[in-house]
C-alpha cells in the first residue's frame, strides 16, 4: 500500500512529531519521578546524579500521534504496533524495577516473531556487490535474530547523554534522505521513518549533554526495534537498494555490539555481562567529555550514513573511499583503546 508523502508534507509530518514530543518529554519526566523511574549512579554508569527515565515513552506517544494523523491500517502496520506495545510495557517495568536479561531477552524475541509472522515482515534474501543470497525458510528466523539484535546493538550504545537518541535520528534522517533522491516516498518504512525522526529529534532537546531526562530501556529497546523494522521493510519494498545500506548506517552499534561479546569471551565472562569497556566509554577516558564524545560518535555516524548514501546513489567510488577511512578509524580505535583487550599502561 503506498503512503501518500511528498516535499511539502515532509516537513509537517517531522515538525508535527517533533512538537508533540517537546511537549510530551516533561510531561513524563514527573510521571517519572513520582513512580520512582529513576536511574540510580554506579560504579558502571556516567552520570552522578539520580536522573528519571522513561523518556522512551514520550518517544512513542509522539509516533502513536504520529501514525494516527498521517499513517494508514494495514497488517502490516499492526503487527508493527503490537510488537513496539509489547516493548514499551516490558520498558516501563524494567524502568521501574530491573528484569533479568533473560526475561527480556524472551519478550524482545515474542515482539520480534509478531512482525515476522503476523506482518509478514521477513528478510527473503541479500544482496550486495553484485551477489544474491536466497534464504527461502530461513529468512523468518533470519528476520527475528535481526530484529533481537538491533534492540540489543541500540541499548548497548545508550550509555551516555544524547547518543542513542541522536545515532538513531541519523539513521532515520539517512533513510529519508536516500528515499528523497530515488523518488520512492511512498513506502511505509519512510512514513515511519519521518515520524520516528520528529519524535526522536523533541526528545533529544532535552536529553542532549548534559541531559535532564534519559529514554531509559522503553526508548532504546523501542528505537532499536522500530530501526529493525524499517530496515525489513525497506529492503522488502526496494526503498532501499540493499540491506547493506541499513548495516552501514548502523555500523557503530553493530561493531560496538561484536566488539563487547569477543571482549568478553576473551575474558571468559558471560557475553551478557555489563562492562564499562564501550566504544562511549573508551572515548569518554581519552577526551574526558561527555559532550565531545558524543560529537565524535556523531561524527563516526555521520561518516556511516555518507557511504549509505553514495552507495545507494550508485556513486561507489566514494563510497569506498570513505569505507577505506571508516576501516582506518576503525583499527586504530581498536590499538588505541581497550575495546577488545586491554593494553599495558
Amino acid at each position: 500500500m503506498n503512503y501518500t508523502v511528498n516535499g511539502n508534507n515532509i516537513f509537517f509530518i517531522i515538525i508535527v512529531t517533533f512538537i508533540s514530543s517537546l511537549i510530551l518529554v516533561p510531561i513524563i519526566k514527573k510521571v517519572a519521578i513520582h513512580i520512582n523511574a529513576m536511574d540510580i549512579p554506579n560504579a558502571r554508569k556516567v552520570h552522578t546524579t539520580p536522573m528519571p527515565r522513561l523518556g522512551g515513552l514520550a518517544i512513542f506517544l509522539s509516533f502513536l500521534l504520529g501514525y494516527i494523523l498521517f499513517g494508514q491500517i494495514t497488517v502490516q502496520m499492526i503487527s508493527i504496533l503490537i510488537g513496539g506495545f509489547i516493548l514499551i510495557i516490558l520498558g516501563i517495568c524494567d524502568d521501574i524495577n530491573a528484569i533479568k536479561a533473560r526475561y527480556k531477552f524472551i519478550v524482545q524475541v515474542i515482539a520480534a516473531l509478531v512482525v515476522v509472522f503476523y506482518g509478514n515482515i521477513y528478510l527473503p534474501s541479500i544482496s550486495a556487490f553484485g551477489l544474491n543470497i536466497n534464504f527461502g525458510l530461513w529468512g523468518y528466523p533470519l528476520a527475528v535474530l535481526f530484529i533481537v539484535a538491533i534492540i540489543n546493538a541500540i541499548n548497548l550504545i545508550d550509555g551516555l547523554d544524547g547518543l542513542a537518541a541522536g545515532t538513531c535520528s541519523i539513521f532515520y534522517l539517512t533513510v529519508s534522505i536516500i528515499a528523497f533522491f530515488l523518488e520512492r516516498l511512498n513506502g511505509l518504512d519512510v512514513i515511519l521513518c519521518l515520524i520516528m525522526l520528529g519524535s526522536t529529534l523533541g526528545f533529544l532537546i532535552y536529553n542532549y549533554p548534559p541531559a535532564s531526562i534519559f529514554m531509559g530501556d522503553t526508548g532504546s529497546m523501542f528505537l532499536g526495534f522500530m530501526i529493525a523494522v524499517i530496515a525489513l521493510l525497506g529492503y522488502k519494498a526496494a526503498t532501499v537498494t540493499s540491506l547493506i545500506v541499513p548495516i552501514i548506517i548502523l555500523f557503530l552499534p553493530i561493531l560496538d555490539t561484536i566488539f563487547a561479546i569477543i571482549r568478553r569471551i576473551l575474558k571468559g565472562e558471560n557475553i551478557g555481562k555489563p562492562d564499562k569497556s564501550h566504544i562511549h566509554h573508551q572515548l569518554l577516558k581519552l577526551n574526558k567529555s561527555t559532550k565531545k564524545t558524543v560529537l565524535m560518535m556523531y561524527a563516526f555516524n555521520f561518516l556511516c550514513s555518507s557511504i549509505s548514501i553514495f552507495y545507494a546513489l550508485g556513486d561507489n567510488h566514494l563510497a569506498i573511499i570513505l569505507y577505506i577511512v571508516l576501516i582506518v578509524i576503525t583499527v586504530i580505535l581498536i590499538f588505541k583503546t581497550d575495546i577488545l583487550f586491554e593494553h599495558k599502561k
